[in-house]
This record gives structure tokens, sequence and C-alpha cells, in this order.
């Protein structure tokens, strides 16, 4: 299954690191799990420049699917860029997208890969509204 980032989105985030030795696997190229790694930290770390900071016992988000499609290999030493769009508010959900791509070739998108995120009442258990505040940051300027 192939899933395509969506035309209609917004960048929110973006950062650099570099591809780590132990980032391959025994093919000499990122390992496909690495991926999801990467756009894992994205996610944070976006989330955490925007004062979002789950409580257990309060309200936060939880990723409920994520896919990745690979287009070109990763390989050590690269340096990566990652930016990361988001699309779709609904009532408790918005999408996360990223693009992979090495910074010394911009705009080869090596790999891209999403996730659906839910906004969850932790200890209920149970989905939530959007915080005003969430919903105004993934929609559309």
């Amino acid at each position: 299954m192939k899933m395509e980032i969506p035309e209609t989105k917004k960048l929110v985030f973006e950062m650099r690191f570099p591809v780590r030795w132990g980032d391959m696997d025994a093919m000499g190229h990122v390992n496909n799990t690495v991926y999801f790694r990467y756009l894992e930290t994205a996610r944070i770390e976006w989330m955490a420049s925007v004062g979002c900071n789950p409580d257990p016992n309060g309200q936060g988000p939880v990723i409920v699917n994520a896919f990745c499609n690979f287009y070109r290999q990763l390989e050590y030493p690269a340096d990566v860029l990652l930016k990361l769009y988001v699309s779709d508010p609904a009532r408790t959900t918005f999408e996360t997208w990223g693009t992979m791509e090495r910074v010394d070739q911009p705009g080869v998108i090596c790999a891209a890969g999403g996730a659906t995120t839910i906004w969850v009442d932790f200890p209920q258990q149970k989905a939530a509204p959007l915080p005003d505040w969430m919903r105004a940051l993934v929609s559309a300027d």
C-alpha cells in the first residue's frame, strides 16, 4: 500500500540530523524502522516547541497509525533535512506528514511518511476534542 502526502498541507517544523552508523542495517542503508524514529523525533520536537507537553493525568496527542514510503536509500555519512507538515484537522484528530531528503541533495525526497494524531483524555482513555490552540496550529493559514 502506498499513501500519498496531500498537496494541501502546512509546514510547521524542520530539523536536520546526521545519519548515524548504527542507523544502517546489514544491507548498508538506513533500516526501514529508523525512518519511523526520524518521523517520531520530528513530531515530538515540534510538539515540544509549541508547548504541547502531554500529561498522563490530563490530555494529549496519541498516534493511531503511521506509514512511510521509501524512494531512495539513505546511507552513512549523510545529513538529513526532515520537513514536518500538518493537515486535515477534524473534531479529535489531525494528520502529520514528513519528508526526508539529504541536505546535500535539496529537493530529492528519499522517504515520506505520516501519522494520524488523535487527542486523548488519558484518564478516561477516550478521544477528546482538539483544543482550540492546537486546532489553530494545525489549520491551514
